[in-house]
């Protein structure tokens, strides 16, 4: 069964209804039972347990876990054993971290699917039917195929259906199509089983509006069996799946979490050759596990992206999903819808044409007496009207009437004033079949009969006027992508009681043409040329007409020579291998559906692109799901493509998208500082520790001091490299690859050499400590076992210190690849209240005597203290001197 394309008979058979008695309430139940509810399904959602216990799927997650198990097992044996004092803070730290980070991951996912309900929401609560020859109103749900339902102006269409009565029916499916202005209906339409949905004019779809008119139809489809319903289908179907970052930084996880596990494999040879105590390896291999996991470094991820958002809602952008935030700086490809998202969503009219005229003249608020004789008379023969209230323009009614009241109200002709001078007295409304409205005015005490309607029709039903010259001039208009009304008048002498076509819609004087379109946005152009400064691929994407889908994306500079214009149905045809070799070449798509939209983001994405949709309708939601990318209009844009999105535009406005970028690159940068700085470190205090066990079979760190320099020292820095100021060329960069690594650009080989360093300095003041402090503790009276521990203890306490004060040292360094003295050393002030916490924590960890047994560390002399800190300084040196020589260069 072919709903709009079979005949209307056959179609009512086949449905087993009545188009006058409709359904028997008997028959309706049974049907009830095969078909179920007119209702949307809902994708079953994931509960906070299940989304809780998916944070521990991590690598490095999971390694954390098995630390804190040995830890608290050697703690336990040793107090078992009754071996001197046992604490539980170190496992019961490692525990707290590991809660706190997926308690932080489950707040900032926040992932509710939207999209269905609002899907569901759209549709219409109740319905009109008519049961066993009676008409009554029904809980939409209960409506089954078959039924017989009556809709007029203001209803929601209740579920798809076909036609059977139509009168000056207008069926509001922006959302659905893509179409801006209301879909005229006809019953009596013959409709090619191949037309795609806004050539579809014997058909009503579950939540559309209706703008103007009545109508009878018999319900073909219900629930997931609508087209609203395949949607739902489309966007339950689309997996939400990881951004790049989010994949790369999983896979650094596990990288980092085998390579902990393999230096802990090789510790553990190497205390058993040396005949060291297994507790003693296993807590030495605890250690090097915390050092070598970034456990902090998923939580500064999703903090830097979380004050990155902050940003961006300044700029009147609205982030659903956190690392959206860095796919959008790496979009190559910008997919948009058309209406209401380049253009204003909003006919306007642009251009007329009068008898007597060689030319079209603009409209503007002070145009010519012939022209605004034309907006006069144009006006009074509309239904629509314009409220304006400040700067507030409400548009009541059709889109194509509400322009020419706007129009008209630019010439201080206001339709309320001049319904009062020059009175209705009579009308016909407009209907599809003569493509014509009609009314009587009282003008000057004259009876003058208005008709406006499509210019081919009104043409042959007038006897005067440039009906030559207006030919040219919608040849004209038309190629510009116009919409075109005529209008023409004739004076009668009796109003008749039953107007009717044969006698008021001939004889007529031809009196002018108006010219309107959805207009660009005016800052579209300037935003689609940003993009392409920028490397970013503008592609039209609509289910408007070709012609007036090209005209717009010409004058927006999308459509340029060389480049292709297809159509829903040349798509199609295509197969993946055509679509594949030019979806390159292919800037417009017009009168496209749903699924062709999630056809061409793929093709894109088939090519290594990392792409982006922007939209505002129904019909856009399962492509702005599929896209790597979503984002949806704030104002104009429905609940569906809202929920379905990753980012909302709160102004409606294109241009935002391109403040959105360029947030998203300098985002991007700055996530790849704090990587670099937080791996830099960890990579160090690995080093640390695998070269001490090697060399002198002792841990210079254990792994309380590790997390704490992890997780409170480095974190306040780390989070403030996320606050740096966006570079001021990012708009002129070219998109990173798709595939491109965090590490490129050198960042690999820098987070290594920067590792060494930190490694080197450490051990340093390792031996430093213990060499410099053995004969302080001899002076003080200490000696034999005892001795060695201090000494020990005296080293790590030089080693935390360093290690400490160096990082705070390097993150300043991490700010830029440009030297400091160029971009100031103290400019990012969140970093200058991070650093000088910072350097306070580890003061309180070195100096208050409580904190300190607890940590396992002892107060040092003055003469370390000054070394450490000269240590801590050698960082800023060197890499200011690598800054200046080139070998660290502004790749970001």
């Amino acid at each position: 069964m072919i709903a709009h394309g079979d005949e209307l008979q056959s179609l009512i058979t086949a449905l087993g209804s009545d188009e006058k008695r409709g359904l028997t309430s008997e028959k309706a139940g049974k049907l009830q039972e095969t078909f179920g509810l007119n209702r949307l399904e809902e994708k079953k959602k994931k509960g906070w347990f299940l989304r809780f216990s998916d944070q521990f799927k991590d690598v490095m997650i999971i390694i954390l876990l098995i630390a804190a198990a040995v830890s608290f097992g050697i703690t336990l044996h040793d107090h078992i054993a009754g071996n001197g004092e046992e604490s539980y803070f170190e496992p019961i730290l490692i525990l707290v971290i590991v809660i706190l980070n997926a308690v932080m991951g489950v707040v900032q996912e926040s992932k509710a699917e939207k999209a269905l309900e609002a899907l569901k929401n759209l549709s219409a609560p109740t319905a009109r039917v008519v049961r066993d020859g009676k008409e009554s109103i029904i809980d939409a749900s209960l409506l089954v195929p078959g039924d017989i339902i009556l809709i007029e102006a203001g209803d929601f269409v209740p579920a798809d259906a076909r036609l059977i009565i139509s009168e000056s029916l207008k069926s509001e499916e922006s959302a659905l199509t893509g179409e801006s202005v209301p879909s005229e209906k006809d019953a009596k339409a013959i409709v090619e089983e191949a037309a795609p949905l806004g050539d579809r004019h014997n058909m009503l779809y579950m939540g559309c509006g209706i703008a103007y008119g009545r109508g009878r139809a018999i319900v073909t489809g219900t629930g997931m069996h609508t087209e609203m319903g395949k949607i739902a289908t489309l966007l339950a179907s689309e997996s939400e799946g990881q951004t790049p970052l989010q994949q790369k930084l999983a896979s650094l996880g596990k990288y980092l979490g085998f390579m902990a596990l393999a230096a802990c494999a090789v510790i553990f040879v190497i205390g058993l050759l040396n005949k060291m105590s297994p507790l003693n390896i296993f807590m030495v291999s605890v250690s090097l596990a915390v050092s070598a996991i970034p456990e902090g470094l998923p939580a500064i991820v999703t903090i830097v992206l979380a004050i990155g958002v902050q940003r961006m809602v300044k700029r009147n952008a609205i982030i659903r999903r956190l690392p959206a935030v860095e796919t959008l700086g790496s979009a190559s490809v910008i997919c948009s819808d058309k209406t209401g998202t380049l253009t204003q969503n909003r006919m306007t009219l642009t251009k007329a044409f009068v008898t007597g005229r060689k030319e079209l003249e603009d409209i503007s608020e002070s145009n010519s007496e012939a022209v605004r004789e034309l907006l006069l008379y144009s006006t009074l023969c509309c239904d629509g009207n314009v409220s304006v209230e400040g700067e507030q323009i409400k548009h009541l009614g059709d889109p194509t009437e509400t322009a020419i009241v706007y129009g008209a109200y630019r010439n201080n002709i206001v339709k309320d004033d001049i319904e009062k001078a020059y009175p209705r007295l009579t009308e016909i409304p407009f209907d599809s079949d003569r493509k014509l409205m009609t009314t009587v005015n009282n003008i000057d005490g004259k009876n003058m009969v208005i008709v406006k309607g499509a210019f081919d029709v009104l043409a042959t039903r007038c006897i005067e006027g440039a009906i030559s010259a207006a030919q040219d001039f919608v040849s004209a208009m038309a190629g510009d992508a116009l919409r075109i009304l005529a209008v023409a008048c004739k004076e009668i002498d009796k109003v008749p009681e039953t107007p009717t076509s044969e006698e008021l819609e001939c004889g007529l004087h031809f009196l002018g043409l108006l010219g309107m379109i959805d207009p660009p946005r005016s800052e579209a152009k300037e935003a689609v040329k940003v993009c392409r400064d920028a490397g970013i691929k503008p592609v039209m994407i609509t289910g408007d007409h070709i012609l007036t889908a090209s005209a717009i994306a010409k004058e927006l500079g999308i459509f340029n020579e060389g480049d292709k214009a297809i159509t829903g149905a040349q798509l199609e045809a295509m197969s993946e291998e055509e679509l594949k070799e030019d979806v390159r070449k292919i800037s417009v798509y017009a009168r496209v559906s749903p699924s062709d939209k999630i056809r061409i983001v793929r093709a894109w994405q088939d090519q290594g692109e990392v792409v982006a949709m922007t939209g505002d309708g129904v019909n856009d939601a399962p492509a702005l799901k599929a896209a790597d990318i979503g984002c949806a209009m704030g104002i104009t844009g429905t609940d569906v493509a809202k929920g379905a999105a990753d980012m909302t535009l709160t102004d409606d406005n294109f241009a935002t998208i391109v403040d959105a970028v360029s947030e998203g690159r300098g985002i991007y940068d700055d996530i790849r500082k704090v990587v670099g700085f937080l791996l830099g470190t960890n990579i160090g205090e690995v080093l640390t520790v695998f070269f001490a066990m090697i060399l002198w079979h002792k841990t210079p760190l254990v792994s309380m001091q590790l997390l704490w320099i992890n997780l409170v020292t480095d974190s306040l820095p780390a989070i403030t490299l996320g606050m740096e100021a966006v570079e001021g060329d990012v708009m002129k960069r070219k998109p990173k690859p798709k595939k491109q690594g965090i590490f490129a650009g050198g960042l690999g080989a820098q987070v290594i050499i920067e590792g060494i360093m930190f490694a080197t300095l450490t051990l340093i003041g390792f031996i430093l400590g213990q060499k410099l402090g053995e004969p302080h503790l001899k002076a003080l009276g200490y000696g034999g076992e005892e001795l060695s521990e201090l000494v020990i203890k005296y080293g790590q306490t030089m080693a935390f210190f360093v290690l400490s004060l160096t990082q705070i040292v390097q993150s300043f360094n991490k700010r830029s690849n440009y030297s400091l003295f160029k971009i100031g050393f103290f400019t990012n002030k969140n970093m200058n209240l991070a650093g000088l916490i910072s350097i306070g924590l580890i003061a309180l960890v070195l100096f208050v005597p409580p904190i300190t047994a607890i940590f396992e560390l002892c107060a040092l002399t003055s003469e370390l203290y000054l070394i450490a800190v000269g240590l801590a300084f050698a960082p800023l040196l060197l890499e200011e001197i690598a800054k200046l020589t080139g070998l660290i260069r502004n790749r970001i």
